[in-house]
């Protein structure tokens, strides 16, 4: 695991593994972009710690790292630590198996996840996370187990819960602690706990302020202006020359403005007479 305040860090929505997620990618970024999809949360990826467990040098991990976030995969950035009552900005790393355009980032670094295109949204498994829980607690608790039209209509509940934080865990202790016996009717059960049980909605939390940097040479910059995270220097684009806001001598105005009027002088004597 990484220093606190370093290492990965699961960017938001992703689609669920598959064994071609990264198909699209090179052999050596696609299994460099494997390890890290299978990494926790806070783990280090740095080139000197995936050198250790990979077969690759630490040159060939950097190139494969900025060709992960030329490719959409991966960002690095800094973010501001919420509520710590100081400016303390700490450094992210975010991967996605899923690939992200430049928008997309863009707009995640506002706090503000974009909604999946309707082609993303047919790709996505019917069954919701919410539905394939209800659906094994037969599993755990045979007295609960549901036809796929409760798990169908129950499902919206426990996504709410899950929309307010609970987890899993939660959830399955709150629907099979201390059941009755017998269990006459275990769809009503479940929805009777999923309703009285529900937890508190959670209190409304301002969008961590994030900012993204060149893959390159480091330096932070606007999402926008970092086309597949290189910024426009490191790219080659010439900026565009920016007015200087220095004083001009005196000097150099009345020169400017004696030159002005000896060509209009020179002018007037070079009109023909009538």
């Amino acid at each position: 695991m990484a220093n606190p305040g370093y290492g990965k860090r699961d960017a938001p929505d992703q689609r669920p593994r598959t064994n071609h997620d990264f198909a699209h990618l090179p052999p050596r970024e696609a299994a460099v972009a494997a390890y890290i999809d299978r990494l926790p949360d806070g783990a280090d990826i740095s080139v000197k710690t995936l050198a250790k467990h990979t077969p690759y040098g630490q040159c060939a991990l950097r190139t494969s790292l900025n060709n992960l976030q030329q490719a959409g995969h991966l960002r690095r950035g800094r973010e501001h630590v919420t509520g710590s009552g100081s400016q303390l900005w700490i450094t992210r790393t975010w991967f996605t198996r899923t690939a992200r355009d430049d928008d997309w980032w863009a707009s995640f670094t506002r706090g503000d996840v974009p909604a999946d295109s309707p082609e993303e949204r047919h790709r996505r498994p019917t069954r919701s996370r919410a539905f394939v829980l209800l659906a094994a607690l037969g599993r755990t608790a045979p007295a609960l187990s549901l036809s796929q039209a409760d798990c169908a209509v129950l499902a919206p509940l426990v996504g709410e819960w899950f929309e307010r934080g609970a987890n899993e865990d939660s959830v399955r202790h709150a629907l099979t602690a201390g059941l009755p016996t017998p269990v006459h009717h275990p769809a009503a059960l479940i929805r009777r706990r999923l309703t009285s049980k529900m937890p508190p909605e959670p209190a409304a939390v301002r969008p961590p302020l994030r900012m993204l940097e060149c893959a390159k040479c480091g330096v932070p910059g606007r999402a926008e202006a970092l086309a597949g995270g290189v910024c426009g220097d490191c790219r080659g684009e010439c900026a565009p020359p920016r007015p200087s806001s220095a004083p001009v001598a005196a000097s150099a105005v009345h020169a400017y403005a004696a030159a002005t009027r000896a060509a209009l002088i020179d002018r007037r004597r070079e009109r023909p007479r009538v």
